[in-house]
């Protein structure tokens, strides 16, 4: 056999008794009716599972169809729209759970592996490579979303709450959404976004955060730029838009500008970025650096809560 399908084999035997089928009823007249299907994974023996808020968003009941073919009802644990992302939690401690990687260190080319259940097709496997990162795409509830992974492993209808993985078997990223009228755009939650989300579900129930306004697309600074500056960056943050009202027009920041920094500390990653608007940063001023026009300049800026 080839090694890329050695490979990819190899990826999928190590993940595969820890994804699920999501499948979510309703009652109608004393029946339950199946209203829909999706995907998750385990991500801890206990029965902790990753999926998407739109799969579970109002469900009724949810049930999980194990790999070995058995079903146990799960309970909502906790969701946050503006990441697409819900925990669910079945009883049991015995489980296989994924092994999650670290999405800061994929690199645009790399080989991934999208796992799921699209159209109802249990356990279908496709694979790309990494198109794109710190994307910013609008969620189905109007919402951005950041830090996002741009893939063309195929997605369909079915495989959003499915891991994303890389060759050594290890979750990069949660599956989401495709683009509706184009082919080979599929997007996947970065792994580093989902387990901080993850963290405050599982301890709040909901996620508190600081909000910008802005959105985001993580870009490589040449050399040139690097060295006339003298930046230790290698990555920085390309603001594409700026929402109207929001904190980050107030400040004076423009589409077009690049944050270099956040609080006098380096942002090459929008995860990064994510991790540091944490709920102490809310209606307190903070510190953004840019680069505009070839200019290093600074703002002051003072982040709202997310609603």
């Amino acid at each position: 056999m080839d090694a890329y399908s050695t490979t990819i084999i190899d990826a999928v035997e190590k993940v595969k008794t820890a994804v699920v089928k999501i499948e979510l009823y309703k009652s109608d007249k004393n029946k339950e009716v199946l209203a829909g299907t999706g995907s998750g994974f385990l991500f801890s023996s206990d029965g902790f599972l990753f999926t998407n808020s739109h799969v579970v968003h109002n469900a009724e009941i949810i049930k999980i169809k194990l790999h070995d073919g058995s079903t146990a009802i799960a309970s909502l644990v906790g969701e946050d729209p503006d990441t697409d992302l819900a925990i669910l939690k079945i009883s049991g401690s015995e489980f296989t759970p994924v092994k999650l990687g670290d999405a800061e260190i994929l690199k645009i080319g790399q080989l991934v592996i999208a796992i799921g259940n699209p159209l109802g097709f249990q356990h279908t496997v496709t694979a790309g490579v990494v198109s794109a990162l710190g994307r910013t795409l609008e969620g189905q509830t109007g919402r951005m979303m950041d830090s996002m992974i741009q893939t063309d492993a195929a997605l369909n209808p079915g495989n959003s709450g499915g891991p994303l993985i890389n060759t050594d078997g290890e979750v990069v990223g949660v599956n989401t959404a495709t683009i509706r009228g184009a082919q080979g755009l599929c997007f996947a939650i970065s792994i580093t976004t989902a387990k901080e989300v993850a963290n405050q579900l599982i301890r709040f129930g909901k996620v508190k955060r600081a909000y910008l306004g802005i959105v985001l697309q993580q870009i490589d600074l040449v050399p040139k730029l690097r060295t006339i500056h003298q930046l230790q960056n290698k990555q920085a943050l390309f603001i594409s838009d700026v929402a109207d009202g929001s904190p980050a027009q107030k400040a004076g920041i423009l589409s077009g500008d690049i944050i270099l920094s956040f609080n006098n500390q380096m942002v090459e990653t929008s995860d990064k970025l994510f991790k540091m608007l944490t709920e102490d940063k809310i209606g307190q001023f903070q510190y953004i650096g840019v680069l505009r026009n070839n200019y290093k300049t600074e703002f002051r800026i003072t982040p709202v809560q997310k609603n």
